[in-house]
């Protein structure tokens, strides 16, 4: 697990599961031969055959009067159309547990869009019964995001959310549909960056003069840093998705605000620099690591 400080609020990554390669589906145009030459890369985003390393995890936030988690990962008991995502058994409430964060602590959920790998914990199976993970959380789930899933035609990345991850916490009055740039608390808003989902969002956290981003899958891995113009084939609307990045890119390259990626390998966050007329990411190396 890795944590940063941005001020006085305190980001924390637990991690689901990270995979190497298994992502040429998500990004069909990172074959080996357009990743080696991207050496920055490694070791951290591929290996040296050029396969990408991704990682599915969560991000706790912690500020001096609340604790709250961006994004809930696949989830267990789950039956899911990606063989490699159905029905795990994995420790990921231990996980939260030994990185020091009780589930009934939470007070807050944000959903940067509504796929699978993003809302899986919003609950749990007990008795054969989806309850809400964090019982005594506020769920929040951007309100143009779900009025398009809660009508359009579910897709791999969708099918059965809204029935085991969605619906049961509206059941439980915990859920509050916001809008693209709601402001969750001092220092901590949502920031509109469509295209992957059309009411996708990324989380911007400011404290004491430093900022982050969390990205969401507006970025899904840093080949897109510098490869900007390849969309994911999960993308709702690619062109969208390529403008995002490209304004994100615009917006906090070579600037102080840590980016960091909601899909990104250990260590999972770093600044956008620019070298030899494109950019990449400069990962941190002062992240603390909890064992």
């Amino acid at each position: 697990m890795n944590s940063w400080k941005i001020g006085n609020i305190k980001v924390t990554r637990v991690v689901e599961m990270q995979v190497t390669g298994g992502s040429r589906f998500i990004l069909p145009q990172a074959i080996p031969e357009e990743i080696l030459p991207m050496q920055w890369l490694q070791p951290h985003f591929a290996n040296d055959q050029g396969k990408l390393i991704m990682s599915i995890h969560a991000l706790v936030i912690e500020t001096p009067e609340r604790k709250m988690i961006v994004d809930t990962c696949i989830g267990n008991d789950k039956k899911r159309s990606i063989e490699n995502w159905s029905n795990l058994q994995l420790p990921f409430l231990e996980d939260l547990q030994t990185a020091g964060y009780d589930r009934f602590e939470i007070d807050t959920v944000m959903c940067t869009h509504l796929h699978v790998d993003h809302v899986g914990w919003n609950t749990m199976l007990v008795n054969n019964e989806w309850i809400p993970t964090f019982p005594n959380a506020q769920y929040l789930i951007g309100r143009e995001e779900y009025n398009y899933w809660s009508t359009a035609e579910p897709d791999q990345l969708n099918d059965g959310l809204l029935e085991d991850s969605v619906k049961p916490v509206f059941d439980a009055g915990l859920v509050k549909l916001v809008p693209m740039d709601f402001k969750v608390c001092e220092g901590i808003h949502f920031e509109a960056t469509p295209g992957h989902t059309p009411g996708h969002v990324s989380i911007h956290l400011e404290s004491e003069g430093q900022h982050a981003l969390i990205t969401g899958d507006s970025i899904h891995h840093p080949c897109q840093i510098e490869k900007v113009q390849w969309s994911s084939s999960a993308d709702y609307d690619q062109t969208a998705s390529m403008q995002t990045r490209q304004s994100l890119l615009d917006k906090y390259g070579e600037s102080d605000v840590l980016i960091i990626g909601t899909h990104f390998a250990t260590p999972s966050a770093g600044y956008l620099r620019k070298k030899k007329g494109h950019y990449f990411l400069d990962v941190d190396t002062t992240s603390s690591v909890i064992n």
